[in-house]
């Protein structure tokens, strides 16, 4: 069974409420006092990474802890960055007295369905392509599975999207240097800004579909309903190639919990670790207690990341 703890780039995944961000982090932890170089970024408009650390992160990668730094993405932020770069590299391409209408435009489409998603996206390529060669690990803390799933495809729908837009630029830039350039190729900008944009995401796409370098991890507690999801998502990203390997059982009830109902609740919980093992045969499951209390400094952090040593390498000091 292919391991997480050789690969470079880790995304986690899960449904919302099942402590994604504490595994995230905690894995993050491991990774770095094995004496791995690691990077935990966080994709999830609900940042949950600097509460964890107790400190203010942002979108430039700032130091947490030995061996380990942390950027958190501010969706807003980027989406504002993206639109500008948009309009950056438009200029000099649109009349003077229409560059107001298409700004107006590109803010307007700022606001509209995927945009944020793009903008989010291009961000997470450029950490990839940028921060690789500088980290051992990079660990992706992602929003809830539908999000997820969404970023994940997006190389995929890209690629196939921009194919379509320079094909169409290329018929349209054949018929002007047959018509008005004397059989001499024209300049196009926007086919050199296309063609560029499509080489980032091949590059990022061979990254992630490389099962050398990039592993999934999904976290789940043991109940219905994120059982479910999470066999739905695992189902999705396989068709698009991306093969989930190992599962975080999260807040599963301690042998040393007692009482009535919380003995007919680990009841109950046993029958869902059952339906686990069963429908999740193929993938690597760590399980991970329920602790009396909350995730909230580095000294708990840490004593959730030594159930995840298994995840890690040791021997990188």
């Amino acid at each position: 069974m292919s391991s997480i703890k050789d690969k470079k780039i880790v995304f986690v995944g899960g449904k919302g409420g099942v402590g994604k961000s504490t595994s995230s982090a905690a894995l993050a932890l491991a990774n770095a006092q094995a004496g791995y170089q690691t990077l935990i970024v966080s994709t999830d408009p609900a940042h949950n990474l600097g509460d964890i650390f107790h400190q203010q992160l942002s979108h430039e990668k700032k130091k947490l802890d030995k061996n380990l730094w942390g950027i958190e993405i501010d969706s807003t932020q980027e989406t504002k960055r993206y639109m500008n770069q948009v309009k950056e590299n438009l200029k000099g391409l649109v009349k003077s007295k229409m560059v107001e209408e298409v700004h107006r435009q590109i803010d307007l489409a700022s606001a509209s369905p995927g945009a944020e998603e793009a903008a989010l996206f291009d961000r997470l390529i450029s950490i990839i392509l940028d921060e690789k060669d500088h980290f051992d690990k990079i660990i992706f803390d992602t929003a809830p599975t539908g999000h997820t799933i969404r970023l994940l495809t997006l190389p995929e729908l890209m690629s196939v999207w921009i194919d379509g837009m320079l094909e169409k630029r290329q018929k349209i830039n054949d018929n002007y240097t047959q018509l008005l350039n004397d059989g001499e190729p024209v300049d196009d900008p926007i086919y050199d800004i296309l063609q560029a944009r499509k080489e980032k995401f091949s590059a990022v796409r061979e990254v992630i579909l490389d099962e050398e370098q990039t592993g999934f991890v999904f976290v789940l507690i043991p109940e219905r309903l994120p059982i479910i999801e999470t066999e739905q998502a695992i189902e999705q990203l396989h068709q698009f190639h991306l093969h989930v390997r190992t599962l975080i059982i999260n807040k599963v009830l301690p042998k040393e919990a007692d009482g009535k109902f919380l003995e007919k609740r680990r009841q109950i919980e046993l029958n869902y670790l059952r339906d686990i093992d069963q429908k999740f045969a193929k993938q690597e499951l760590v399980k991970i207690p329920l602790y009396e209390e909350d995730i909230s400094d580095l000294e708990k952090l840490n004593v959730f990341a030594q159930h995840l040593q298994p995840l890690t390498k040791e021997g990188a000091q």
